[in-house]
Order: C-alpha cells, then sequence, then structure tokens
C-alpha cells in the first residue's frame, strides 16, 4: 500500500472515531486492533503455505538383496592333541600355526621308561615261551608210555594241564608285550590328520600326561570350512513357506550358494553351499541352527574367525524405496504418500528385503506413487506439500545399491 493511500485512510478513522461517544469510540479501538493482529498473524502464519519438499516417484527395479545371519568359523576336523601316556615332555617338533600333514612327529615324551617295561614284557614271554616248551616236551614223553601202559593216565593229564596253562601264560605274556609296546609307541605323538597346529600350552621339560585338562595342542583341518549360523523362528517360518520342496532336506539343498562377509565387511572369495539344519530349535535362543561349508584350499579361513552369512534372494520387479524415506511408528515402517492434493498421508510398509541404502517393499506402496524423501519431522496426516520432483535414475547414480 503506497503512504499517499494509507494517510487517507487513516484520516477518514479519525473522523469517525471523533463523532463516536467515548464508550462507542474505546470499543472501536479495541476492535481495529484485534483486526489487525488478527490480519497479520493470517498472512504471516506459514501453517497455511505448502512446504517445498523433495518427491520421490516410485518404480520396480530388478535387484538382488541378501539375508545376514551371524556365523562362527571350524575347521572340518578339529582334534584335541593329548598325552596318552605320562611322562617328561622330551621334545616338540613343530611350532604354533604350522601346517602339519597326517602321521608328521608333533611331540615327543622320554620314552626311558617305556623302553624297560617293553624289554620286561619280553623276557617275561621268553620264560613263558620256554615253560611252554618244557610241558610240550613232558606231554610228548608222557603220552608213549600211557599206551604202554608203563604209567597212569593221570600223569598225562597232569602234563597236559601243565602244557595248557603254560600255553596261556604265553598268551598272556604277548598281550603284555603288545601292551607294553603300544605304550611306547605313544611317547612319539604325531598328526592324525593334515592341518594346522594350534596353541601349545606346554614347554619342553613340562610334565604331561592323559590327567592333564589342557591338551598339547588342537590340530584343525581347514582344507574346508564349517560356517554355524542360527536363523529366527519369523525367519525359519519364512524359509519353509517360501522355498520349494516337500521336506526341510529337500527345502535345504534348494537354497542358493550363500556369501560369506568377513570381519572387515569383505566378501570371501569363494561360495558356501548350506547342507544341514539342526534337528530342533534352542528354547532359549528362539532360534535353529544350520551349517554352510566353503572350500578353503588357500587357507585363508582359520577355526574362530566370524563373519556373517548372506542368503541371497532374487527380484525380478521389486519396488524400492531409499531408507531416509522412512520413518518408525509402533514397530511399523512408515512413508509419506503424496495424493492427487498434495497432502500427505502416512502408510505402512511391508519390506520384503534391503540392499544398500533401499529397502524392497512387498506391501503399502506399489510403482507410480509419489512419497516424500526428506523433512518427514515436519509433517504429519493431511499436510500440504509443493512436491519437487526427484529422479529415481538420479537417486541411483549417487547412491547405488
Amino acid at each position: 500500500m503506497s503512504q499517499h493511500k494509507k494517510e487517507q485512510r487513516m484520516n477518514s478513522l479519525r473522523s469517525i472515531f471523533a463523532n463516536l461517544p467515548s464508550g462507542l469510540l474505546y470499543s472501536a479501538v479495541i476492535l481495529s486492533a484485534m483486526y489487525g493482529c488478527g490480519a497479520s498473524q493470517a498472512n504471516n502464519n506459514p501453517g497455511n503455505q505448502a512446504a517445498p519438499l523433495p518427491v520421490l516417484q516410485l518404480s520396480t527395479v530388478p535387484a538382488t538383496t541378501y539375508r545376514e545371519y551371524s556365523a562362527t568359523i571350524e575347521g572340518r576336523v578339529n582334534v584335541e592333541i593329548r598325552a596318552q601316556v605320562d611322562g617328561i615332555l622330551e621334545k616338540i617338533f613343530v611350532d604354533e600355526g604350522a601346517y602339519v600333514k597326517a602321521g608328521q612327529p608333533l611331540f615327543k615324551i622320554n620314552d626311558r621308561l617305556y623302553n624297560e617295561q617293553l624289554s620286561n614284557a619280553n623276557a617275561s614271554l621268553l620264560a613263558a615261551q620256554a615253560n611252554l616248551e618244557k610241558a610240550q616236551v613232558e606231554v610228548d614223553r608222557i603220552t608213549p608210555l600211557v599206551k604202554n601202559n608203563v604209567v597212569s593216565e593221570v600223569q598225562l593229564k597232569t602234563a597236559q594241564s601243565t602244557y595248557a596253562a603254560a600255553k596261556a601264560a604265553v598268551a598272556q605274556a604277548q598281550a603284555m608285550v603288545g601292551n607294553a609296546r603300544i605304550n611306547n609307541g605313544y611317547t612319539l605323538i604325531t598328526a592324525p590328520v593334515s592341518g594346522y597346529i594350534g596353541r601349545i600350552p606346554y614347554k619342553t621339560g613340562a610334565l604331561v600326561g592323559r590327567s592333564e585338562p589342557q591338551p598339547l595342542t588342537v590340530l584343525s583341518d581347514v582344507s574346508e570350512v564349517y560356517a554355524y549360523f542360527s536363523m529366527s523362528e519369523p525367519d525359519f517360518l519364512q524359509f519353509k513357506n517360501n522355498t520349494e520342496g516337500a521336506t526341510i532336506a529337500d527345502k535345504v539343498k534348494r537354497l542358493p550358494k550363500v556369501e560369506l562377509q568377513l570381519a572387515d565387511r569383505t566378501i570371501y572369495p569363494e561360495k558356501g553351499t548350506i547342507e544341514t539344519m539342526e534337528g530342533q530349535f534352542d528354547k532359549t535362543m528362539g532360534a535353529v541352527s544350520f551349517r554352510a561349508t566353503f572350500p578353503n584350499a588357500a587357507g585363508l579361513l582359520r577355526s574362530g574367525n566370524t563373519g556373517k552369512i548372506r542368503i541371497p534372494e532374487q527380484f525380478e520387479q521389486a519396488v524400492l524405496v531409499p531408507a531416509e524415506a522412512t520413518y518408525e511408528l509402533q514397530d511399523k515402517v512408515m512413508v509419506f504418500v503424496v495424493a492427487d492434493s498434495n497432502k500427505v498421508a502416512g502408510v505402512p510398509i511391508t519390506i520384503a528385503g534391503k540392499s544398500g541404502n533401499y529397502y524392497f517393499v512387498e506391501k503399502g506402496v506399489k510403482a507410480g506413487q509419489r512419497i516424500v524423501y526428506s523433512g518427514l519431522d515436519r509433517l504429519h496426516d493431511g499436510t500440504p506439500v509443493a512436491p519437487q520432483l526427484m529422479s529415481l535414475d538420479s537417486l541411483l547414480k549417487a547412491k547405488p545399491l
């Protein structure tokens, strides 16, 4: 409004107020002030204006998502190497972390005691064999005498009994020799399988034996490794309902090859196969365990490694929604959909999978609908917006799947 018009308006108001009685004049002043404030607030209230916000039009894309589960890695064979006889650890032939082949010597226990036991058992065997030969000679001497009625048959039976006892003594002595030889052989401990040596808690000169709580070491065969992971009950039910196969075993066989994400978030180069599933749920965890097998010819994985199993899911046409365009309300993931009147409405969505910073939506929204991309904290149902359309292609270039 120009300055001239403002002055004309003020002069008109003065002439009106001058002709009014004092009571009416006071009321007119109050009404004029209220009207002026109301008009000023109405003109300056931003709530009546549509806020300009970025809006994304949804579309479908072919994509692969992954369901991830924490996993622990173990070698195909983990063998505790323990002493089978008591004695002083005389030699350690390997070092921690070394790769050994089956049959390779690992430890040597002092064997002098067991050599003596073997020698004593051999001597006892020789004595028993001598007694057996003596008993045989006696039987051979008495047998013709009995036939010729020179001696009684009782003497022959006595000689035969002595021979049988001598024969049993020889068998017993042979068993003792075998036992002593086994114990003597236990003093040299060899690798039962090929693999990598774990920690060796004992040093040369330590007293070791069968009663020791710690093994001498643990030998791991990691030519193949097992990745154990657990699937929650809802995930298991989804796997059971969405995977083809008449039985659970058939369904497990039909699962695709899986990936292993290592602790540094890199992907292990070899793909694995899910082979087995535990027979029952863990009641305390509410989960069931699976085992995936990965080849490990290069020995990159060791027992004790951790990571994540990634099971791929293929989507031929999936509705793509950026994670930053969503918000949570009462455990539901929501988006603000922009209607034809440019007013927004909160809509819950069902997420089928995730890749990077994007959700693949199964229910709730469909291709062609528009959603608010950012500024969600200023919105509620019915809020008008001034859409600033965004391109999904440009968004994918800036933030790829």
